[in-house]
């Protein structure tokens, strides 16, 4: 089925993805309601996502929701049935989505590890310039200021020595 997803959200009670897409064949907008079932506070939210994502029900569907959205959207409804507010819940994904440049990305594990890498990613894909942008300039040189004093860096300057 050729579909164009617009917007996903959830629906707390009872709990469900909702998925508004359009029909490419008949131009039509609709809904799909996803239910979520057999997930509680203790679930895991990147487990059911991959597995809602991967449902044959719902796979045609969802091709153009990416998994982190469903993450979230799951997350969210994790959070309702904690108890807690929206936006704390929100405050909280948040935490989760943004790397701390001062954490020391050597001591975590390898699905942490990995889990920030893809967020890195995501945020690189977002913020990088393409040629089809507006304001896309190729070949760009930058003239970098001669009067300042460069600083020397102490683990490059016996190298020259050694070879």
């Amino acid at each position: 089925m050729l579909c164009t997803a617009k917007r996903c959200g959830i629906r707390f009670q009872p709990p469900a993805i909702i998925l508004v897409y359009e029909n490419e064949i008949k131009g039509k907008k609709r809904q799909r309601i996803m239910p979520v079932r057999n997930f509680s506070k203790f679930s895991d939210c990147t487990r059911a996502a991959e597995q809602l994502k991967n449902n044959p029900r719902h796979q045609s569907y969802l091709q153009q929701v990416s998994l982190r959205q469903l993450e979230k959207l799951f997350a969210l409804l994790r959070g309702h049935l904690c108890g807690q507010s929206l936006s704390e819940t929100m405050e909280q994904i948040r935490r989760v989505a943004t790397v701390d440049p001062e954490e020391d990305l050597n001591k975590l594990d390898d699905r942490e590890l990995a889990k920030r890498k893809s967020i890195m990613d995501e945020l690189f894909e977002k913020n990088q310039k393409k040629k089809d942008d507006p304001d896309f300039v190729y070949d760009v040189e930058v003239e970098f200021p001669q009067g300042e004093r460069l600083e020397s860096c102490g683990w490059d300057s016996d190298s020259a020595d050694e070879f």
